[in-house]
């Protein structure tokens, strides 16, 4: 599995023009393989094939890599990790905090953070309204809630210059017209991944 999996992520990375070190592929590898393996038992994810968890899963993650900048990100809803963990591989320098009500779910993240040596990932048990965090430059959510549903939960842990940065499916057209006015519309990016044809977009707001 590990050798025709670890072609899959290089092939993959190198459509998406991105390219990683030796060990940072490695990490990859890895992660898909831990995540594969606790979702039999956690129910991380409704992908059950390895190949679609590297191409919808991990792939998908790190198609947002050109739209982040520096300073510190907040995944919330991190789920198994996504966009979180893919990210953190691929910008060590990045302070990445995940962020899960589920307690199964921040149990994987541990896990992952350890096995991987992750030492920019921190991982947070609670939900986001009720989460006693400090204020963030970056935040992705990726498949969690309306963008308005989103704004409402994760606004005081914005930092006043912050972004979010909401990973959808089909252009949220309705969901852009009924997110008021406390966050501004900066663009919305079509996310494309090889051999994948199905829609994909990333909306950026900043702090009004």
């Amino acid at each position: 599995m590990s050798d025709s999996m670890m072609a899959q992520i290089q092939s993959g990375c190198k459509a998406l023009g991105i390219t990683f070190t030796e060990q940072q592929y490695q990490q990859l590898n890895d992660y898909v393989a831990l995540l594969a393996k606790w979702n039999r038992v956690y129910n991380l994810t409704s992908v059950r094939n390895i190949d679609e968890m590297v191409s919808r899963h991990l792939l998908d993650s790190l198609t947002i890599l050109p739209y982040l900048s520096d300073g510190r990100l907040l995944d919330i809803g991190s789920g198994g990790g996504l966009p979180g963990i893919p990210v953190a591989i691929a910008r060590p320098d990045l302070a990445v905090t995940l962020l899960d009500s589920n307690s199964k779910k921040t149990r994987f993240l541990q896990q992952v953070k350890a096995e991987l040596g992750l030492e920019n990932v921190t991982v947070v048990h609670a939900r986001v309204e009720q989460a006693s965090l400090s204020q963030f430059d970056l935040i992705t959510a990726r498949a969690f809630a309306t963008i308005a549903d989103i704004i409402a939960l994760a606004k005081q842990h914005c930092a006043d210059a912050g972004q979010l940065l909401l990973m959808k499916g089909v252009y949220p057209e309705a969901e852009l017209a009924e997110m008021g006015d406390e966050f501004k519309l900066d663009s919305v990016h079509v996310l494309g991944l090889p051999d994948d044809d199905s829609e994909r977009h990333l909306v950026i707001l900043s702090k009004n």
